[in-house]
């Protein structure tokens, strides 16, 4: 990476910065981060131009990726996972150790969430990811598991419903908070294309489901 380009980015964000919004921003992710109080449409404006640059490059730009991560606020993470996004077309199943360190280092929900879609498109183009979520699904960080459960999310008919289910099957019963959404929304979003599926799955699976799960599940059905 040209260090031009992250000192840039550094830069716009530094206009940006709201200490009136942070601490606001802060303790709605439970005191986890500092922030610099930048909205997300203003954040994504200011990177806007970084990432045309980066786009003009070839492959993926770790180094930045590597740089948004070790910087102490928010906001560059999500910068990050937001240019993962842009780029997910470039990754490949050698890039998933980084998103497993990823998922594993300032680990939360904002960005476990968008890890599990740029690890599911990887899956989606490389079947061979399968087995690295299957892995996933049995780990002992729950982060991972909530990674490995909603990868599909968002495929309708391209969902892998064996998958699906066998990873589902590895994780009920746990009183993990984050475990438990991410069955119901796995469950609810494929609930959309198949309902029957769905509802065929939770019947079978509901005393060991749990509540949050099963309501969750059943939004749509």
């Amino acid at each position: 990476m040209d260090s031009v380009t992250f000192a840039a980015l550094s830069a716009a964000l530094a206009l940006l910065a709201d200490a009136t919004r942070a601490p606001a921003m802060s303790s709605y992710m439970r005191g986890r981060f500092a922030f610099l109080g930048i909205p997300r449409p203003a954040l994504r404006a200011a990177a806007k131009p970084v990432f045309t640059e980066l786009r003009a490059q070839s492959g993926v730009d770790w180094d930045f990726v590597d740089a948004c991560w070790d910087a102490d606020e928010r906001e560059y993470q999500y910068v990050a996972l937001d240019y993962l996004v842009a780029v997910r077309g470039r990754l490949s199943a050698a890039d998933v150790p980084r998103l497993r360190a990823l998922a594993q280092s300032k680990a939360w929900w904002d960005s476990i969430d968008v890890l599990d879609k740029v690890a599911g498109d990887i899956a989606l183009r490389d079947p061979s990811v399968n087995d690295v979520l299957r892995a996933w699904a049995r780990d002992e960080d729950f982060w991972l598991r909530r990674i490995a459960i909603d990868h599909q999310r968002g495929r309708k008919t391209h969902t892998d419903t064996e998958l699906l289910a066998e990873i589902i099957e590895a994780n009920v019963g746990s009183s993990e908070f984050f475990i438990n959404k991410a069955i119901g929304w796995a469950l609810r979003d494929y609930s959309k294309t198949n309902p029957d599926w769905v509802g065929a799955f939770v019947d079978a699976h509901r005393a060991e489901m749990a509540p949050l799960s099963v309501r969750e599940a059943s939004k749509y059905l």
